[in-house]
């Protein structure tokens, strides 16, 4: 029996990967999907596939995406116990034991269903290899949080600056760009591939985003947890966030106190009035106070009235501005009827 491998080679294997019904299966491997890796990473010559013992599965180290038991989580759960695991898990060996590089939600179903092995396709990386492998698997998944985003590429730029195919920082305004290797060039197949473009574009290449956009994830590493948090909760733009992620430490401290007994968060311009008081030296709680108590544009309340509902009551060529000022003494006349019936009824 052949079976399949992520790099779209097949491997010979005399053990059963999974229990699968017959007919078309790409539903079933659809709901267990992993994302390929747009980068090289490793040679697949040596890969080979083993039915390992899920307790021997390490998960990678400071892995950013978490495992949460949503309603995609169950939905993998529901496929694994009716058809097993259809696509193996990725790792690499690691002493008595592997280090889990793709795969981590399928382990977390197995030890929820009581399985004790799982299929994994082991593979000999490098650190960085393995980093950007695991990165690449998971950053075009659906829901992923700023948070797992931004740690995510802060680890592949650390392993792709570590290989030495990049040299520009991320805190950088105007990246630079690296240097053309020479005849003698040892660069990698990747380095080559890649040479002349930006860390931050690469990255993005494989995650579909712009550099821009992934520099501004990045920046949110610099958050204080609880103000990455508000993120990931949707109650702080990526925008707003990426200006606070400039404050020190004690002024995010500060700003997070200020929030809280206001019930508030900053918007983008008074982000930006944060950041610049902060890097100035000039921001105390008072500046703080002031500014998010600001109203904002998006606090202001409007009523929104259809204008070809109203010009059926009035003349077609009336101007906006006559209509807002008749509809304004129209309810001012009704409110003084209201009042007038309310005396009534109190006699």
């Amino acid at each position: 029996m052949k079976a399949e491998i992520e790099n779209n080679q097949t491997l010979p294997t005399n053990k059963p990967i999974t229990a699968t019904k017959k007919g078309d299966d790409s539903k079933m491997k659809n709901e267990q999907n992993t994302t390929q890796p747009t980068t090289d990473t490793a040679p697949p010559a040596n890969d080979k596939i083993e039915m390992l013992p899920v307790s021997k599965l390490e998960d990678f180290k400071s892995h950013p995406f978490n495992v949460m038991e949503n309603e995609g989580f169950h939905k993998l759960m529901d496929s694994i116990k009716e058809n097993g695991i259809l696509i193996p898990a990725i790792a690499r060996p690691k002493g008595d034991s592997y280090e889990l590089i793709a795969g981590h939600r399928r382990k977390a179903v197995c030890e929820k269903l009581g399985i004790n092995s799982m299929p994994v396709i082991i593979r000999d990386m490098t650190d960085e290899q393995s980093v950007i492998y695991m990165v690449d698997s998971n950053v075009q998944r659906e829901n992923i949080l700023p948070s797992e985003k931004a740690f995510a590429y802060k680890m592949k730029m650390d392993a792709l600056k570590r290989q030495g195919q990049r040299s520009d920082l991320t805190s950088s305004s105007v990246a630079t760009k690296s240097q053309s290797g020479g005849a003698n060039s040892t660069s990698t197949p990747v380095a080559r591939k890649t040479r002349g473009k930006e860390t931050a574009e690469i990255i993005g290449e494989a995650a579909g985003e712009s550099k821009d956009q992934v520099r501004r994830y990045i920046r949110l590493t610099e958050l204080n947890p609880q103000l990455l948090k508000l993120v990931d909760e949707g109650k702080i733009g990526l925008r707003p966030a990426v200006e606070l992620s400039f404050l020190t430490k004690p002024h995010q401290k500060l700003l997070l106190s200020v929030m809280e007994s206001e019930q508030s968060t900053p918007s983008l311009a008074q982000a930006q009035k944060l950041k610049l008081y902060s890097l100035e030296g000039m921001l105390d709680e008072s500046k703080v106070t002031s500014l998010i108590q600001q109203q904002k544009p998006n606090q202001q309340e409007y009523i929104k009235i259809s204008c070809e509902k109203v010009r059926t009551l009035m003349k077609r060529d009336m101007s906006i501005k006559a209509i807002e000022e008749l509809v304004f003494v129209a309810i001012s006349d009704y409110q003084r009827k209201l009042q007038k019936q309310r005396s009534g009824n109190a006699r």
